[in-house]
């Protein structure tokens, strides 16, 4: 009978010494860590604990949306572990045993998880919409060049190479060309 950890975080930027922490503290002895999306479904390193889990282990995680960001996923995965003999420990939450009203907790708690991971969803795509009525939006990334150093690279290039003006200006060739042809584009119209 062994102690699983199971930890993840979102991004690769985010910090799992929390919940590592954490989880030794409850006695895991070996502890599993991700750093993908919940909402994805290839975690190799859940997979990989899943796999080694035995009937009288225990799979302990921090919080149920480390576990799956979805309340089918997490009811079909806690059911799984039950029929395989393995008992389930969200911290937060306590054990999950399969008994009548430990399965009633798990449906209410996985409900919750999942309406505020939709919840901020929507606050993030309320927040896009918002900021797409201005007039200087742009999706993704905002861009490393102004339009001040784009339009110098621009007029270098009627006397020197591509490959001199990325040594003068530090700005690639590809943008040079994707904000050269953006221009064209935009005198056309």
């Amino acid at each position: 009978m062994k102690k699983y950890g199971y930890a993840r975080v979102s991004t690769v930027a985010q910090d799992l010494t929390a919940q590592v922490e954490e989880l030794r503290r409850e006695g895991c002895s070996i502890i599993f860590e991700d750093k993908f999306t919940g909402t994805k479904a290839d975690r190799p390193q859940f997979k990989k604990v899943l796999s080694l889990l035995e009937k009288g282990d225990t799979l302990v995680v921090t919080k149920l949306d480390r576990f799956a960001r979805s309340t089918v996923d997490a009811i079909q995965t806690i059911k799984d572990l039950f029929d395989r003999g393995v008992k389930v420990h969200i911290l937060n939450m306590g054990l999950v045993e399969d008994t009548p009203t430990g399965r009633l907790m798990l449906t209410v708690m996985s409900a919750f998880a999942e309406f505020e991971r939709d919840m901020i969803v929507e606050r993030t795509q309320e927040g896009k919409a918002i900021a797409r009525q201005r007039d200087d939006f742009r999706e993704g990334r905002p861009r490393k060049h102004s339009k001040q150093q784009i339009k110098h690279a621009l007029q270098l290039l009627e006397d020197h190479s591509y490959k001199e003006v990325e040594e003068m200006t530090g700005i690639s060739k590809r943008t040079l060309i994707r904000r050269k042809q953006e221009l064209e584009a935009s005198q056309q119209v």
